[in-house]
């Protein structure tokens, strides 16, 4: 029977979350506050059409993440409690330690920081940027792994957006760049570092079943559903919102029936890959962010959503392979075909629509709000038209370049300090299952009260 793991990573995880959850605490007692009611009726008025208007799509962004996700990562048969388990905590641990760092740089007034459903929001955009990443080594990475990723990745989304949104005034209220670009990259370039150029063997723990296929759809289903509230969420309420909901819904129907198509075009005898449609099917939401809330009109929503699908169904036919075998790079998840391509063709999109924007359209159609705070337009003077349609859809691809280089760059010094032994990886035999972190009770496979040592060893065995 398999050796079983160092104690070290075991002991080192209760430790370490508790280090954390307690050093949060004090932070807390200390420096954070909410913000002061109003005692002006008007004001009050104000703040409450907000909470209502906000908190309807912040709940559909929960569910997206806690339910969603998790499931989507529930393909690997034997890996899927540890998936869903190692999402969630990913999520609260990632999005309290955005709200110390966005706290400290952009909401510490007086000597505190004070907190609203606003600042909660975006903390939870910088975790998804690190729940899309670890999706590169999934199965692979102990817990303490994906805790170190999350802490390095936080800060370096929040340098990244700042500089994207914030400097150069690239327009992308629904994250296309600054976090699905980002997170695509980042999370190739932990996997690049963490495995190095030894090509990973396929592990007999990876063949999905139709189970797992089937808990993996129903994420993508409850995704697809809540996809437009992620989208609109930061957008100006009104004609923006409203814009957004609808191009987001349109580019992500196109997508799915894109999806559909194009599989059966490439699989044997028509058959459509469960990859594929799990995959494909959110390939427009990921694109049409960009341009979300910009006065395109429905064609090009559909047509970005096609265009999106048909690259990740290609991605996963051609390049996936392609990458794996020539520069021996895991993606456990695809997340270069979900996220990158289709990021990538969303970013290309939003400086085609600033080109051939009229002039006299444009102005706050295109306005949108920062998820560090503030609002875009105004941190870049005004409207986009005031710098030039061209000087901004040269912003876009700036903002492209920099996500790309700086997070592949930051990926790979971060997989660097994942190699540390006392981060040890769990053994290859032991991948991809969930007996290594969970105590499972298979009544079907468990031994009897009266089975001697060898037979409950080789039970043991079975299982693991």
């Amino acid at each position: 029977m398999a050796a079983p793991p160092p104690t070290c990573p075991r002991r080192l995880l209760p430790l370490s979350l508790g280090l954390f959850q307690g050093a949060l605490l004090l932070f807390f007692a200390i420096f954070v506050t909410y913000d002061e009611p109003s005692a002006r009726a008007e004001d009050a008025n104000l703040v409450a059409n907000q909470l209502y208007g906000i908190f309807p799509l912040f709940q559909d962004i929960q569910v997206m993440l806690v339910v969603g996700l998790g499931l989507l990562l529930t393909f690997l048969p034997l890996y899927g409690l540890s998936a869903i388990a190692h999402n969630f905590l990913l999520l609260n641990f990632s999005t309290q330690w955005a709200l110390v760092l966005q706290g400290l740089l952009h909401h510490f007034h007086h000597g505190q920081v004070h907190l609203d459903l606003h600042n909660l929001l975006t903390a939870e955009f910088a975790a998804v940027t690190v729940l899309i990443s670890v999706g590169a080594v999934l199965g692979r990475t102990s817990p303490c792994q994906l805790l170190v990723v999350a802490t390095c990745e936080v800060p370096i989304y929040l340098a990244s957006e700042w500089a994207i949104v914030t400097r150069l005034g690239v327009l992308d209220v629904g994250g296309t760049i600054t976090i699905h670009v980002f997170s695509c990259y980042f999370g190739l370039g932990v996997s690049k570092a963490l495995f190095g150029a030894a090509r990973q063997p396929v592990h007999p723990k990876e063949t999905p079943t139709p189970r797992s296929d089937l808990l993996s759809l129903v994420g993508t289903l409850i995704l697809w559903v809540f996809w437009p509230s992620f989208v609109a969420v930061l957008c100006q309420p009104g004609d923006a919102q409203h814009r957004a909901i609808l191009n987001t819904l349109l580019a992500m129907s196109a997508s799915a029936v894109t999806t559909v198509v194009a599989s059966s075009l490439l699989e044997r005898d028509g058959k459509l890959s469960p990859g594929h449609l799990q995959n494909g099917s959110l390939a427009g939401g990921v694109a049409i962010g960009a341009v979300a809330d910009m006065a395109v009109p429905p064609v090009a929503a559909l047509a970005l959503g096609s265009l999106s699908a048909v690259a990740c169904v290609l991605g996963f036919r051609f390049l996936t392979p392609l990458l794996a075998r020539k520069l021996a790079l895991q993606d456990q998840c695809g997340i270069h075909n979900l996220h990158g391509l289709p990021g990538i063709l969303g970013a290309a999109a939003s400086a085609v629509a600033i080109l051939v924007a009229s002039e006299d359209t444009s102005g706050s159609r295109f306005s949108q709000v920062s998820p560090v705070g503030g609002n875009a337009s105004e941190a870049v003077g005004g409207r986009w038209g005031d710098r030039g349609a061209g000087r901004q859809a040269l912003c876009q691809a700036a903002g492209l370049a920099v996500a790309i280089g700086g997070s592949l760059l930051a990926g790979l010094l971060a997989g660097a300090a994942l190699r540390l032994p006392c981060l040890a990886r769990p053994p290859e035999q032991l991948c991809f299952d969930d007996s290594l972190y969970f105590n499972i009770q298979d009544q079907a496979e468990s031994p009897g009260p009266g089975s001697t040592a060898e037979e409950e060893a080789l039970a043991l065995k079975e299982r693991v």
